[in-house]
């Protein structure tokens, strides 16, 4: 059986940047389920990769906030910035907001991989199961077993499980008595009811919205698709969307009323949107598409819903479709500053199976380096007497 010092399971981005900062001292293996590392992270943002955000806070999360403040003060947006400027990876601004890489998401792996040299990495191995044998975890995978001291679930979420994604990081925490809450999909499109198919007969047109979900409002762009309501706006939005309703501005920065106060045109013609867009919502909220100098008070008192369109969704579109998992193991079984079990000393946890989700615009990106970071400090400066690679038992 082999033993090392630290097992991580999963080569993703949290997976390969905790490896990489754990330093040469410790002996420290990969598991990976696919025969690629990184893969997720290689087709993200269209193979470029929204890294980060210029702006990261802990409003832009749905988790427990003293937990994502303790992981952010450590290793901010701005120490991932510096960061990957130390390895030259070129970036690109987007919207005067969002970072991507400049070439190809390839440029992130190959410094994940070379700062993680010093670990072995095994692919195409499926985990199994972690038990505890006295001092170690002992690793269960398809193929062999693997012993440690210490271990690093960084195995992800449901999401793209076209790309092995799946639960078996809950499923560890689970076999620990260490509290979870389920994957749920999140930064997802959402489906519509019956009152709302009209919204599906515009498939393939957006358009720049304010979207409110509860205390939350989200500005970017709407998608009309087959199925409902996506686009950048709604994903965000699904991530606080639970029941209930949520409400859509489709004039944010016009007010209605004075554009068709000042307008001699036909409605459809004066709400500069597209036009299929503007009969459709005139239609929605029961308006004839007429002259403006014709509205009635009635009328106009119908337009002001377009400030605030509200209705439930029927749904979300699934896991198949869902960027990323909500749901993971909860904060409070967490050492938030070690990102520890607080119930099985050894056991860590990182990125996506902690029960943190972010919103669209690099904010999971942000998080799996974060926590990873957090997590492979804490390993590093533990003093132990260190296990060279592969010895056998």
């Amino acid at each position: 059986m082999k033993k090392v010092d630290v097992i991580i399971l999963g080569a993703g981005a949290s997976g390969l940047m905790c490896a990489g900062n754990i330093g040469k001292k410790k002996s420290v293996l990969i598991i990976e389920g696919n025969k690629k590392i990184a893969k997720k992270l290689r087709i993200s943002g269209g193979g470029k990769c929204n890294i980060t955000n210029i702006s990261v806070k802990n409003k832009n999360f749905d988790g427990d906030s003293e937990l994502i403040k303790s992981v952010l003060k450590q290793f901010s947006n701005e120490d991932l910035l510096n960061f990957l400027q130390r390895h030259r990876v070129d970036l690109e601004l987007r919207k005067e907001q969002y970072f991507f890489c400049k070439n190809s998401a390839e440029d992130i792996i190959d410094i994940l991989r070379k700062s993680a040299k010093n670990a072995n990495i095994i692919l195409g191995e499926k985990i199994i199961s972690i038990t505890k044998e006295g001092a170690y975890f002992v690793v269960q995978t398809d193929v062999s077993r693997y012993m440690a001291k210490k271990v690093v679930v960084a195995t992800g979420g449901k999401s793209f499980a076209t790309l092995g994604a799946s639960d078996i990081g809950l499923e560890i925490a689970k076999s620990f008595d260490i509290k979870v809450k389920e994957f749920t999909p999140a930064l997802v499109g959402l489906t519509v009811q019956k009152e709302q198919f009209w919204m599906r007969e515009l498939s393939g047109l957006s358009c720049y919205v304010y979207v409110k979900v509860d205390d939350k409002l989200l500005k970017e762009e709407i998608l009309f698709t087959h199925k409902g309501i996506s686009g950048p706006a709604i994903l965000s939005a699904s991530l606080y969307w639970r029941k209930g309703q949520i409400s859509i501005d489709f004039l944010p920065t016009k007010n209605i009323i004075e554009q068709v106060d000042a307008s001699k045109k036909f409605l459809s013609s004066t709400l500069n949107i597209p036009k299929r867009l503007a009969k459709a919502l005139l239609k929605a909220v029961q308006i004839e598409d007429k002259e403006c100098k014709k509205l009635t008070k009635e009328d106009k008192n119908h337009l002001k819903l377009l400030h605030n369109y509200s209705f439930s969704p029927a749904g979300n579109f699934g896991f198949k479709k869902a960027e990323v998992s909500r749901g993971g193991v909860i904060a409070q079984e967490l050492n938030f500053a070690t990102l520890e079990s607080k119930k099985e000393k050894g056991l860590y946890f990182i990125g996506e199976v902690i029960d943190v989700t972010g919103e669209l615009g690099g904010y999971n990106f942000q998080w799996a380096f974060s926590s990873a970071y957090v997590c492979a400090k804490a390993i590093k400066i533990e003093p132990n007497k260190s296990i060279p690679n592969f010895t056998t038992k």
